[in-house]
């Protein structure tokens, strides 16, 4: 359902969080995530198993990988007793990547969208200068993130194996999705939401976003304040893609959610595996841990959660 710009101007009025939790918080939606809650979290470990949510380091160019990450060999195993120091021998390599985009997975920090160049708990987008983030950048999250999981695989409940590209997640669906697996999304929840990517790629390969790329609706924002989540993330950007139906609202849950809510997101997640080790166990909650990279002044930070069962 296409929400209008006034619409969209109103709800993201209605979710702010701003000053919630002061007027210097840098944290937002995170600040749901209390002691008791990661302790109460942990004890949903039953049989220790360990699932990795992320995708493999993209190295390859590819329509949605225009930017491929990079992966050289500083010294090799061919040249491994060339380190200076007589007697060791050892391999050394070299990673970059810009990981915004739609292939690496990774957290969005609360300064990487900005509405009218403003930015969560309303400081403004000129404190992310040349030199970084001032305000609101991914060293809210340097002690590590951890809590509940929960995990709502919509292409299940609609009986697919993935949902069309242009295909779009209403608050509906979730709640329906709940309803068939038993579980309840609450505060303090790191919420996960599938919806296919995984076995779209596998089936029919890589594809350029731009094409379509199944996400939530715009009408979800007011459903994840409302359940007072701490984290959203998705197989894909958790917006779908492009929305050219509303004038200034590209991407209203990054928009609403990481600006007016205090979201930090989790974009481009594997959860296929995830997804098969909760049908095994007939249980969708699970305990959930991200580290991001302590970057200082960073706008996010390239990630591999992982889900313990």
């Amino acid at each position: 359902m296409t929400m209008s710009t006034v619409e969209l101007e109103t709800l993201f009025e209605d979710v702010k969080n701003w000053g919630k939790w002061g007027d210097d918080d840098e944290r937002g939606a995170l600040n749901y995530i209390t002691p008791a809650r990661v302790a109460a979290a942990a004890s949903l470990i039953e049989d220790g198993t360990t699932v990795s949510c992320s995708l493999e380091f993209p190295t390859r160019p590819g329509p949605d990988n225009p930017r491929p990450a990079q992966h050289m060999m500083v010294v090799a195993g061919d040249a491994c007793t060339e380190t200076g120091i007589p007697g060791m021998e050892s391999a050394m390599d070299y990673i970059g990547v810009a990981f915004h985009g739609m292939a690496v997975t990774h957290i969005d920090a609360l300064c990487h969208v900005f509405v009218k160049e403003t930015m969560y708990n309303g400081f403004k987008a000129t404190e992310v200068k040349s030199t970084g983030a001032t305000r609101n950048s991914i060293m809210a999250g340097k002690e590590g993130i951890a809590g509940r999981g929960v995990l709502l695989d919509i292409p299940r409940l609609k009986g697919v194996d993935w949902l069309d590209i242009d295909e779009r997640v209403s608050p509906e669906d979730l709640e329906a999705a709940e309803r068939d697996q038993n579980v309840t999304v609450g505060e303090g929840d790191i919420l996960l939401i599938a919806t296919g990517r995984d076995a779209r790629r596998k089936s029919k390969g890589s594809w350029a976003p731009t094409e379509g790329l199944a996400g939530l609706d715009g009408r979800a924002v007011r459903w994840l304040h409302d359940r007072r989540i701490a984290m959203l993330g998705s197989d894909g950007v958790s917006d779908a893609i492009p929305n050219t139906d509303t004038e200034g609202w590209p991407m209203p849950i990054h928009q609403c959610g990481i600006v007016a809510i205090g979201l930090h997101l989790l974009d481009n997640l594997r959860l296929d595996a995830l997804a098969n080790a909760c049908v095994e166990r007939g249980r969708w909650e699970f305990f959930i841990s991200i580290a991001p990279l302590q970057v200082v002044r960073g706008t996010g930070s390239p990630v591999n959660p992982i889900a313990v069962l």
